[in-house]
């Protein structure tokens, strides 16, 4: 029976600690990111006044497509000033559970609930957003990995040329 040598147990144990090394540094990066995102979006929501610009088109498309309200939950919108100071029962159209409402509805801005209880989606856009993440990282990756070899690219060849440009050529151009 022959016993591993000291240096193939000492180079398992240095890749174990740095494969959980790098798990936890992931973590901590999802943690800070994912809370960096409900930061921004609780500003998005608190200052959305449902005049359709181009930050509320892109919110109303998540929710709307992704069947979800808030980023946490349709709580986030407690904080929004148009619903805060309306004397109506505003809740985001974009929220709408399609399920729980018949008739015409409308996809961006506010509409009036006729109960406290808003018919919108319960689940928040950050796990959806999460979900939707893991399920198209490959591509994601692939269109990251694409911009950077372009980049890449782009280095190389601007050094090549670089190189190619000789300084003689250009002290018998007259200066001005």
């Amino acid at each position: 029976h022959l016993e591993p040598c000291p240096s193939v147990r000492l180079i398992k144990i240095t890749a174990g600690i740095i494969s959980f090394s790098q798990q936890m540094y992931f973590l901590t990066v999802f943690d800070s990111l994912n809370e960096e995102m409900s930061k921004i979006v609780t500003k998005v929501l608190e200052n959305y006044p449902g005049n359709n610009s181009t930050t509320e088109q892109a919110w109303d498309f998540i929710q709307r497509n992704m069947e979800c309200c808030g980023w946490s939950g349709r709580m986030d919108w407690s904080g929004n000033m148009v619903i805060i100071n309306s004397s109506q029962l505003l809740f985001p159209c974009s929220c709408q559970n399609i399920s729980l409402v018949s008739g015409n509805f409308s996809d961006s801005g506010f509409c009036e609930a006729q109960t406290p209880d808003w018919p919108v989606y319960d689940v928040g856009c950050a796990s959806s957003v999460e979900n939707w993440l893991l399920t198209n990282i490959g591509v994601v990756l692939g269109i990251c990995l694409g911009v950077a070899l372009i980049e890449l690219l782009g280095m190389v060849l601007s050094i090549c040329l670089c190189r190619n440009i000789h300084t003689e050529d250009y002290t018998k151009v007259p200066k001005y």
